[in-house]
């Protein structure tokens, strides 16, 4: 009988049954009740899966996952469609992956039939216990639902983890450059002021990403006679990413922002960033496309297939956050820290370091920046080349939300910290 306390054993055992359910509905209805035509065969058979899958749902939800919330609205219109997904897309995976590839090897196919059974059985119950039968809580968390200001638990909170959140006494500014003779000069010129005028603590970080034009020689002179500004050569193979990930290995700030050399990004949006961390919170991410956001001189077709990729990540992972792709951000160094490794060479670091911060639970808030297109040099993102990589590391990291299970996910006391700008609901 203890076997039986075990969940996965209750949920194989729960499948069983359904599936004996399926098959007794399919018999009454083509033997008892006339469906014996070659339509009405394949009427009883969906009707006999929605029926059973329907049946297998209450199972699970009453003996597998006991508990949770009954109201009409969550079961009808959240868990069932949800369960529904969930069943789809384990027997999906079993059609179009795992019986192809198994096949095309040589593989028998009643062992075939095994193996895709159980990892389908696996699918589906790894996405039910993580999306369709986890218990809803009566409070949302940071960072995955908009906070409550008014909630006297989180204002003790906020308050408790602000008094001990150390300042940030030092501000880094990470800035990848390559081939950027043209604009680099000027780009930390306007730093240095912005952040003077704001009796910001600063020191700027440039990682000199192999450049083949005068780069280097002009960080060598601008570091002669200004002490907060030093570069270093980036010593893994060329690539934005690497570039990012060699200044961040590198920064001696508390926190760190990363601008990009061609002077598209706000010094005037740098102080707010600051500003907002020495309120305790631990990431701040600007938005060029909410009220008060804007961007100059965007290339038409270039904002139209920026668009598509934030809209993309903002239904998966099921936040009100629309400009992930951005690389304008500040951290503070325990994010950093706790988001290594960094595995994205390119430009997809854009995307991996936001979400990690997200789905292992630091706080943030969002505020809208300004944005204008580069005046000297060329861009060297490469929209063509990009696709299949913000692809990958987006899917890369939904499988961490949805298979880690908390592991990464920081204490709640700490994960609740923090007021989400009214900005971030606004578009």
């Amino acid at each position: 009988m203890k076997l039986f306390q075990q969940r996965i054993v209750k949920f194989l055992f729960g499948g069983g049954v359904a599936a004996a359910f399926n098959l007794l509905l399919i018999y009454i209805l083509i033997e008892w009740l006339g469906f014996d035509t070659a339509l009405l065969r394949n009427l009883a058979n969906i009707i006999a899966i929605e029926l059973s899958l329907i049946f297998s749902f209450f199972i699970y939800r009453i003996w597998v996952w006991p508990g949770g919330v009954w109201r009409i609205s969550s079961v009808l219109f959240k868990q069932l469609p949800l369960y529904h997904l969930s069943a789809g897309t384990a027997v999906l995976l079993r059609i179009l992956v795992v019986f192809p590839l198994l096949d095309k090897l040589g593989v028998d196919y009643g062992i075939n039939t095994i193996i895709g059974v159980l990892l389908s059985a696996i699918t589906n119950y790894l996405i039910s216990d993580r999306l369709v039968f986890k218990p809803e809580e009566t409070e949302l968390h940071y960072p995955e639902g908009l906070e409550s200001s008014q909630h006297p638990d989180r204002a003790k909170n906020r308050s408790k983890f602000n008094q001990s959140k150390t300042a940030v006494k030092l501000f880094s500014i990470v800035i990848p450059a390559y081939n950027e003779e043209g604009c680099i000069a000027k780009t930390i010129e306007s730093l240095t002021q912005t952040l003077d005028e704001g009796i910001i603590p600063h020191e700027i970080l440039v990682v000199n990403d192999n450049s083949r034009d005068r780069t280097e020689a002009i960080l060598q002179d601008i570091c002669a006679y200004n002490h907060r500004v030093r570069y270093i050569n980036n010593y893994y193979p060329n690539g934005f990413g690497f570039a990012v990930r060699c200044g961040v290995e590198n920064f001696a700030g508390d926190a760190v922002a990363i601008v990009m050399a061609d002077s598209s990004d706000s010094p005037d949006d740098l102080v707010n960033y600051y500003h907002k961390l020495q309120e305790g919170y631990e990431c701040v991410f600007g938005s060029r496309f909410i009220r008060g956001g804007k961007v100059i001189d965007y290339p038409i077709h270039k904002l139209s297939i920026n668009r598509l990729p934030n809209l993309f990540i903002k239904v998966l992972f099921g936040f009100k956050y629309n400009d992930t792709t951005n690389a304008f951000k500040a951290y503070r160094r325990e994010v950093i820290e706790g988001i290594f490794p960094l595995i994205s060479h390119h430009f997809n670091l854009t995307v991996e370091m936001p979400l990690k911060a997200i789905i292992r639970g630091y706080s943030y808030t969002t505020m809208p920046i300004s944005w204008r297109n580069r005046q000297t040099g060329v861009s060297k993102l490469r929209i063509k080349e990009m696709g299949s990589r913000y692809l990958f590391i987006t899917l890369y990291l939904f499988l961490e939300k949805m298979l880690s299970r908390g592991d990464y996910v920081r204490s709640r006391t700490a994960s609740t910290i923090g007021k989400t700008t009214t900005n971030l609901i606004q578009k």
